[in-house]
């Protein structure tokens, strides 16, 4: 039996790292890929919650974004994992932003049964267990069925993106449709906005399993979806393209983006 309470509290000290960080650029290294940066707080909030996860889930395995001791650095499809991105939004909080969060999920023979997604400036605390329905803070979660012109829609990109012209003229498309687009450069947050009503659609072309492990089940909870663009569900293994919202929404923004890629061809 998890000891749901004391993960939460396990999350909510962690984020408390976050808010007691003074960051300097000695504590800043770059990791692979263009504009991919780890800091020391990275490193040091995954540590611990490796350690002290470890004793309130015994036996389970850990998928965490940085490379710490403890990390099994993948998913497994039996037993439980943990997946964990112990700052959801490293540039933010590289540049004082105030728009990062602490992301730890739960899976259990390969299927997400809980998440927690804490933005520690804000004091919101998105959390989730299967079944038992979705949260920010004591407030129940229910997405409300919108289309992309009844709100905003967030997007991820990734370095890299911009030889994707295609998804520039998705963003373009998809602009015309939605009241208006925003990205907040914190995947988890912007995916548990939905759920919380905020967004009423996501798109990124490459988030890792720790991106959106936890958000997953408080989408799902609340009666939101998210998917692979080709409507598979998220990969707890590997790296995949993702789409979340509001039924409505959800469905727009992926017919837009499929086409945008049929038109680039």
């Amino acid at each position: 039996m998890i000891d749901y309470g004391r993960v939460e509290h396990l999350v909510r000290q962690a984020g408390q790292m976050i808010l007691d960080a003074n960051i300097t650029r000695e504590q800043v290294h770059s990791k692979d890929g263009r504009y991919n940066f780890v800091t020391d707080y990275d490193l040091r909030i995954q540590q611990y919650l490796i350690e002290n996860l470890k004793p309130a889930i015994p036996d389970a395995a850990f998928f965490g974004e940085e490379d710490t001791e403890g990390n099994g650095h993948r998913g497994i499809s039996e037993g439980f994992c943990i997946y964990i991105d112990p700052i959801d939004g490293t540039t933010n909080f590289i540049y004082g932003y105030n728009h990062s969060c602490v992301s730890v999920g739960i899976a259990l023979d390969g299927r997400i049964i809980a998440g927690f997604v804490y933005n520690p400036y804000t004091n919101e605390m998105y959390r989730a267990i299967r079944g038992q329905g979705a949260y920010l803070n004591d407030r129940r979660l229910w997405v409300e069925d919108r289309a992309l012109e009844d709100g905003i829609l967030a997007f991820g990109m990734p370095a890299g993106t911009q030889k994707e012209a295609w998804f520039f003229n998705m963003l373009r498309d998809a602009h015309e449709i939605a009241q208006t687009i925003r990205n907040g450069g914190s995947a988890a947050l912007d995916l548990c906005r939905i759920a919380s009503g905020a967004n009423v659609a996501y798109i990124q072309t490459k988030l890792n399993p720790y991106d959106y492990a936890a958000a997953s089940v408080i989408i799902e909870e609340a009666d939101g979806e998210i998917s692979q663009m080709d409507g598979t569900p998220v990969s707890l293994e590997t790296d995949c393209f993702v789409i979340a919202g509001a039924p409505i929404a959800y469905t727009q923004i992926k017919n837009v983006a499929v086409q945008a890629m049929h038109n680039d061809k």
